[in-house]
């Protein structure tokens, strides 16, 4: 059922890695509208100064463990009088050529990008089921709708949390409970640190946290399960150029500098970004 801008007042809504960046901008977009909100990160410090400063609650939060997991919503629902939202956003970005990715990185991005999501979904989804609604908004990428090389694991994962959504999205038709997944293009966080879309393409790509969250407003006021491009021409345009042969896809993509994207990356500007990667 759809929700007006005014049915979001009150609204209860746990965020994960809600400290900065586009949970951040989600978490301040929320309560702007009126929902009653909690943040969780692993960062706690950062967490508690962004809870004070938006003016809603900050708490632990390790998404790769599912017993923490689990404690959080209890905790935020006790906190909110009842959950009826989850925004899974908490997430990792490692950049390099796969062959030289060492184990630790690529369990880590598994464990948070892709099974920190499954976690969560599951969890909350049970709480959802049970009360008979609620909405989990899954924070993908649009890296999960087109590959790109220097990124193979994040890409993996990502495809992977929008395939889960278009799965209970049928999975969960007639429930009550609603999945939600936000395909956002290159957003100006820390993630993309050193990175630069195509020539010519940063107007057409390259967009504010404020917008993803500004698209998850949307999905929770229309109240129904749906994949959301941000920009919203983005999904579209990917799926179009899929329908082109592969070889020719490549070579298009290779034309336009696609694949500088992320192996012509300036290590300089995100070498503060990796340090905190290696030691999280």
């Amino acid at each position: 059922m759809a929700r007006s801008r005014q049915g979001l007042r009150g609204l209860r809504v746990a965020v994960t890695g809600g400290a900065q960046g586009i949970g951040r901008s989600i978490a301040e977009r929320l309560v702007a509208e009126g929902a009653l909100v909690v943040i969780g990160d692993v960062q706690k410090d950062l967490a508690d100064r962004t809870a004070e400063a938006l003016g809603c609650t900050a708490l632990a939060l390790d998404v790769t463990d599912g017993v923490e997991f689990e404690g959080f919503l209890d905790q935020a629902g006790a906190a909110l009088g009842g959950l009826d939202v989850l925004v899974n956003n908490a997430g990792i970005m490692p950049i390099g050529p796969f062959l030289e990715e060492d184990d630790r990185t690529t369990t880590r991005c598994v464990e948070i990008d892709l099974l920190g999501v499954l976690t969560g979904t599951k969890l909350a989804g049970r709480r959802f089921r049970e009360q008979g609604h609620g909405h989990v908004v899954n924070v993908a990428s649009a890296l999960g709708t087109f590959a790109s090389p220097n990124a193979a694991t994040y890409c993996a994962t990502k495809y992977a949390v929008v395939g889960l959504g278009e799965a209970l999205r049928q999975e969960w038709h007639g429930s009550g409970v609603q999945v939600s997944t936000i395909c956002p293009g290159f957003v100006r966080t820390e993630l993309i640190a050193g990175m630069r879309p195509p020539a010519g393409t940063e107007r057409l790509l390259m967009i504010d946290p404020e917008q993803v969250a500004a698209s998850v407003v949307g999905a929770l006021a229309r109240g129904r399960s749906r994949t959301v491009s941000v920009p919203s021409h983005l999904v579209p345009s990917v799926k179009v150029f899929t329908l082109v042969p592969e070889r020719l896809r490549d070579r298009v993509f290779r034309a336009v500098g696609g694949h500088r994207v992320t192996s012509g990356l300036d290590v300089e500007k995100r070498a503060a970004y990796q340090r905190r990667l290696e030691n999280s």
